[in-house]
């Protein structure tokens, strides 16, 4: 069974920086990963993605310059380095695993989803 675990959330203020870290286990075989969003109240949403390989990276317009998806091969999984947040950056992050190695487009396709991790930023 595919278990997708999230951590390093909590709470910032603004103008700071968290790394979140996601681990997989119950998968030999690596695949594209990547983190969405969910604001209370809203539906959830694309934040970054990483191909299989670390090769190709993507990201939505709102995170672009200020965080940073790696492949994080000691846990398995994957990272995202968030600086110079915004109180519009509190959500609940959520790691996926993709059907694909590159994702045509990363807002879709997925396989797996972690639980969540919540990151605030106060303001």
């Amino acid at each position: 069974q595919v278990q997708l675990v999230e951590s390093g959330g909590g709470l910032v203020q603004v103008g700071g920086s968290l790394r979140l870290s996601c681990a997989i286990s119950g998968r030999t075989s690596t695949s594209a990963m990547g983190w969405f969003r969910q604001v209370e109240g809203k539906e959830r949403e694309f934040a970054a993605a990483i191909s299989y390989n670390g090769a190709k990276t993507y990201y939505a317009d709102f995170v672009k310059g200020r965080f940073t998806i790696s492949r994080d091969s000691a846990k398995n999984g994957i990272a995202l380095q968030m600086n110079s947040l915004k109180p519009e950056d509190t959500a609940v992050y959520f790691c996926v695993t993709y059907y694909s190695d590159y994702p045509r487009d990363p807002s879709h396709g997925m396989d797996y989803w972690g639980k969540g991790t919540l990151v605030t930023v106060s303001s």
